[in-house]
């Protein structure tokens, strides 16, 4: 058997704290739930508490640089896990859990209207279709806390991040169902991450090769 060395070996995972009538947020359960269970594949999986905060929700990303971010948020009346493609900049006019919208409801003055995670989340959802999970694709994040930090930690990290929104309520949000599925899919958003490192870092090699043999 071939060994397949990862380029990527940590991860953060990024569940919501409470807000309006979610005392406790499914999204943070979730991420409590796969720290324990863990992603096989010898990945290092840290996890964060985001407060639901425009403000506050910034401060955390200190913690993430140059990791790869998963953020795990809740979609009222989903009934799958849904991937989300895009991020967002403007328009976040919905307060916050300490009664506040961002300046400008903006997250990054200046920046693009819309940024995309380089992971593809379309084939990712067909992929996951076809093995039986419940699985949405996405480009409408919803403009709240979920859709303005991942557009921050698509910005920060150039593309290297996702979000995935979970139920907040039914037979799929439970623990037991919730965390073996998003194992599967977090595992296949990292294969396709890696698979990409590796590829890069074959071009690199051959770029270096090809220079080496010219001079």
């Amino acid at each position: 058997m071939s060994h397949h060395t990862w380029i990527i070996n940590l991860s953060v995972l990024l569940g919501f704290g409470p807000f309006r009538q979610y005392v406790v947020n499914p999204s943070w359960e979730a991420a409590k739930g796969l720290k324990m269970a863990g992603l096989g594949l010898g990945i290092e999986v840290h996890i964060k508490e985001i407060p639901v905060s425009y403000a506050k929700s910034q401060q955390t990303f200190s913690l993430c640089d140059g990791q790869v971010v998963i953020h795990l948020g809740i979609a009222p009346g989903a009934k799958g896990i849904t991937l989300e493609q895009t991020g967002k900049n403007h328009c976040y006019k919905d307060r916050d859990v300490s009664g506040l919208c961002p300046d400008r409801h903006c997250c990054i003055e200046g920046g693009p209207e819309r940024l995309d995670s380089i992971i593809d989340m379309r084939s990712l959802s067909k992929h996951l279709k076809s093995m039986g999970l419940d699985v949405i694709y996405s480009r409408d994040a919803g403009r709240y806390l979920c859709d303005f930090v991942y557009y921050y930690s698509l910005y920060r990290g150039q593309g290297k991040a996702a979000l995935i929104h979970v139920p907040a309520s039914g037979s799929v949000a439970s623990s037991e169902r919730l965390v073996p599925q998003l194992q599967t899919v977090i595992q296949a958003v990292l294969r396709q991450l890696d698979r990409r490192a590796h590829t890069t870092s074959g071009q690199v090699e051959n770029n270096k090769e090809n220079i080496l043999h010219k001079t």
